[in-house]
């Protein structure tokens, strides 16, 4: 640890870093009521109710993170103030709201829920939870990074919802080409929505994001998860050829199967909210002005990532949301605020329909073989 991190000007949490807009709560409610409207079209059509975001679960795996005893006080705060081990469970996805081949590209999930994390939890049904979420993508910073942004790409994601499933894969196939040929020559472009044109690297090489911000008990922060080990840091950039409908299952299932994998949980401080904004999840903090840095790691060991009672448990038994959290780590900003109703409208529907209990898991044991 670079010692000259622990003086950077780090922004203090205050409440009034947040600055809610007049027409805030008209357009996250309208925004929840397509969601729900595509939730039941979905339902319709499969009589099972799916994530309305990430609703293709790849892997969920079991595994640990430690906490260290020699974080600086910056970085030693909310769940990190103390070293520790936790269980985990991760949920590996896909980001679109719809059951698609794996031959549609997109951006990737990484879902982290820590267990046996005592105290009081923000999210008013999880109260007396004992679990702690961050969801993360593998892309640093989301396009539509506010509550109007977000509120007219749901509305129109409502409209496209129809659209026959041979002309996503068309997409994603000529997104991807025409990605790598311009990334070849060093030219930048817009992505696509839900990275349609995304290369098909593999997942467990990613580097994850939060891409909204989060409270880290004195500070701001970012979250976000890179390959540690050297069998994932090997994978980074590697594409690899999709073909059949559940690849993505069968290439995680072959690895964990076989072999373990660890990950660096990284926090990036807020130093300066002219350049690393709160209220607006597109921009990128810049890590020239603060960088990432280490505060756990995640160990998971050989196991089946994907049997039948482990996919029937992780898709429709669990909830993630970054709600379900420490007071310490309060997600910040109107991304944020939109996830607020979105999340426990989405899992309540989902829950129902499938007749499944919504619980938040009290011990590692609860997650089946």
């Amino acid at each position: 640890m670079r010692a000259d991190f622990a003086s950077l000007p780090y922004v203090p949490f205050s409440p009034a870093i947040e600055q809610p807009q007049p027409n805030e709560q008209q357009l996250m409610e309208e925004t929840v009521a397509a969601m729900r409207r595509m939730a039941q079209s979905q339902f319709d059509q499969h009589r099972h109710a799916n994530r309305d975001a990430h609703a293709k679960s790849h892997a969920i795996v079991r595994g640990e993170l430690h906490i260290p005893a020699d974080l600086p006080p910056h970085l030693a705060q909310g769940l990190f103030a103390l070293p520790g081990t936790y269980p985990v469970i991760i949920r590996l996805s896909t980001a679109a709201g719809q059951l698609l081949p794996d031959k549609v590209s997109g951006f990737r999930g990484f879902a982290l829920k820590v267990l046996n994390v005592p105290g009081p939890k923000l999210g008013p049904e999880d109260l007396d939870a004992l679990t702690q979420d961050w969801l993360l993508v593998n892309h640093p910073a989301i396009a539509t990074g506010t509550v109007q942004q977000y509120h007219d790409a749901v509305l129109k994601a409502e409209k496209t919802a129809g659209l026959p499933e041979e002309v996503r894969t068309v997409a994603s196939v000529v997104g991807q080409a025409v990605h790598k040929g311009l990334a070849a020559v060093g030219v930048q472009k817009d992505l696509l929505p839900l990275g349609l044109d995304q290369p098909q690297n593999h997942i467990l090489g990613e580097t994850f994001h939060s891409m909204g911000t989060f409270r880290y008990g004195d500070y701001l922060a970012k979250i976000s998860v890179a390959p540690l080990s050297e069998n994932v840091r090997a994978l980074t950039g590697q594409v690899q050829s999709i073909e059949a409908d559940s690849a993505w299952r069968d290439i995680l299932g072959a690895f964990f199967r076989e072999q373990g994998a660890e990950y660096e949980l990284r926090a990036q401080l807020c130093t300066n909210l002219d350049t690393m904004p709160v209220e607006d999840g597109s921009v990128e903090w810049p890590a020239a002005d603060s960088p990432f840095q280490p505060i756990g790691r995640l160990v998971i060991t050989a196991q089946e990532s994907y049997s039948p009672a482990r996919r029937v448990f992780g898709d429709d038994v669990l909830s993630f949301s970054p709600f379900h959290c420490l007071p310490a780590h309060q997600p910040l900003g109107s991304i944020n605020r939109v996830r607020r109703l979105a999340y426990p409208s989405s899992s309540r529907f989902r829950h129902e329909q499938n007749a499944q209990p919504r619980r938040e898991p009290r011990d590692i044991s609860e997650l089946p073989d």
